[in-house]
């Protein structure tokens, strides 16, 4: 006689808030989360971003302040970017030894000790008159190898002032080798790359430009970033990026790449991290506000989502947030 067994009934998991936890495939922690911060020059206190609720341009001491409530609540990660007060074409306040984010890094370092890891974008958009992410040639171009040189300048500084890591956004060809190159001959041996190795020219971008004050002037960047439409380029990018000496590479933005978080996941061994940009955080802030979704299930749902894609990381602006919760 054949035996019978019962039905299995998947349903039997997911009863109760303590078995759905038990059996969950994929967790957050806190310390998967980095924390973008805006700090700018020349302002008493912190400017709002319009297009995004909840976010604001720092002062030296709030951005102190916000560092903390993000450390206690154990954010792994801040990632700095700065607004300097005076522009120029070749955005010379990137790579000052006294800069906006070169004093907030040693500010930080000397408030936080090693309980997060300090990282700084490294790119010249913030800093430009024009909003590119290099130096520009007189018929409009980027200059990709006269920018290397300003990028290699900007990560000695950083380094100098202690940051852990910096992260090359401007999507130069050879940035990550000349930036390793530049770190390792002054001795900077331990400072780590989080390398932009996948950033597409993305609509999602344009409350970050408003925070950051970095809008092109003329053009757009979609002759050096990445086009929305190609993955084994991205995947190209990445190999190269390891090859130049990148320890954690970053696809941008994530909700909408998912796949390529995805792909790049199976292709490395080093840690990837996903950016949930801020097109994504002005986007539930709005629809929250209007009654139209429950913003805190799409929060940790949007989150989970790009951990179950395969980030190790994840940048965002709901990170203390969401650590928060997490501890609760």
């Amino acid at each position: 006689m054949t035996a019978r067994f019962p039905a299995a009934r998947p349903r039997r998991l997911r009863r109760t808030p303590a078995l759905r936890r038990m059996v969950a495939e994929h967790r957050l922690a806190p310390a998967d989360l980095i924390l973008p911060m805006f700090v700018k020059e020349g302002i008493a206190e912190p400017q709002p971003v319009a297009s995004m609720p909840g976010v604001v341009q720092h002062t030296p001491d709030t951005l102190r302040k916000a560092a903390h409530e993000a450390v206690e609540a154990g954010v792994g990660g801040l990632m700095l970017f700065g607004i300097p007060a005076v522009k120029d074409g070749v955005g010379s306040g990137a790579d000052d030894p006294d800069g906006i984010v070169q004093r907030a890094v040693r500010e930080l370092r000397a408030d936080l000790g090693d309980s997060a890891v300090l990282m700084a974008d490294l790119c010249l958009d913030e800093y430009t008159d024009h909003g590119h992410c290099g130096v520009v040639t007189p018929s409009g171009e980027i200059d990709n190898d006269a920018t290397l040189e300003r990028y290699a300048l900007i990560g000695l500084t950083l380094a100098a002032s202690g940051v852990d890591m910096v992260a090359p956004s401007g999507m130069m060809d050879g940035q990550v080798g000349v930036i390793r190159g530049a770190l390792d001959g002054a001795g900077h041996q331990d400072v780590s790359i989080m390398a932009y190795s996948v950033k597409y020219s993305s609509a999602y971008y344009g409350p970050f430009r408003d925070a950051a004050e970095c809008a092109p002037q003329f053009g757009d960047r979609s002759a050096y970033q990445q086009d929305p439409a190609n993955i084994a380029e991205s995947l190209r990018e990445v190999a190269l990026d390891l090859d130049e000496g990148a320890d954690v590479v970053i696809v941008k933005p994530a909700g909408a790449y998912l796949d390529v978080v995805a792909r790049v996941r199976d292709a490395v061994d080093v840690p990837v991290a996903a950016y949930q940009v801020s097109g994504e955080y002005a986007m539930v802030e709005a629809a929250a506000a209007n009654g139209w979704l429950d913003r805190d299930r799409v929060i940790m749902e949007s989150l989970i989502g790009m951990r179950r894609a395969g980030a190790d990381l994840i940048l965002t602006y709901w990170a203390t947030e969401v650590a928060r919760r997490l501890t609760r």
